[in-house]
């Protein structure tokens, strides 16, 4: 028996089900970041006094990251566009780029990470520092989970394109959402943290 709804939506929703599923996870992704970013909008409100992001933050190295995670959005999305032209080459070529400026990402925040450790800012350092790498570890954490399965549709995934591709083709969509919700998030956090 075939699952219903994985290539033609719900009648109900009017869409297929893995993109219902998606969006109820980012839902409670938004939840995740909204809870954290209200602690931290909180705890600097009522601060007597709150360090500068621009103090203590590289905020040329958080621009060139912005830059990074915003092209691989776009590789993202070209991507799922070579599907929809029935391009799987052209797939592989825009899927390995989205995996491969996210790679850079994660260099450019070790470095940075590294950076911090050597001037002996950790998170117990301060209050701003814990939020710091609360928020930008719990987004690597979800960059390292986007790039784990973009690795899976760029590999072994993608043997369904020969079978379902219809099928394939949302599953890159799907994962495109996700992708889209970890660079919105990061966003947020380059002018809140770097900047203000």
């Amino acid at each position: 028996m075939q699952i219903p709804y994985t290539v033609e939506p719900r009648p109900d929703t009017g869409v297929y089900n893995a993109k219902l599923g998606i969006w109820l996870f980012l839902a409670s992704e938004v939840m995740l970041f909204g809870a954290l970013f209200s602690s931290y909008v909180l705890l600097r409100v009522g601060a007597t006094t709150w360090p500068h992001g621009y103090e203590h933050l590289n905020i040329p190295l958080a621009t060139v990251n912005t830059v990074v995670l915003i092209t691989s959005s776009v590789t993202m999305v070209m991507s799922w566009a070579s599907l929809a032209l029935k391009n799987l080459r052209k797939f592989r070529v825009y899927m390995g780029a989205t995996v491969g400026l996210a790679c850079v990402f994660l260099v450019i925040k070790g470095f940075e990470y590294a950076a911090k450790f050597e001037h002996g800012l950790y998170p117990s350092e301060s209050t701003f520092m814990a939020i710091y790498f609360t928020l930008t570890g719990l987004h690597g954490l979800h960059i390292i989970g986007g790039i784990v399965v973009n690795c899976y549709l760029l590999g072994p995934g993608s043997k369904m394109w020969k079978t379902d591709p219809a099928r394939f083709t949302n599953r890159v969509e799907i994962a495109g959402l996700y992708w889209h919700f970890v660079d919105l998030v990061w966003i947020f956090l380059f002018p809140v943290l770097y900047l203000l």
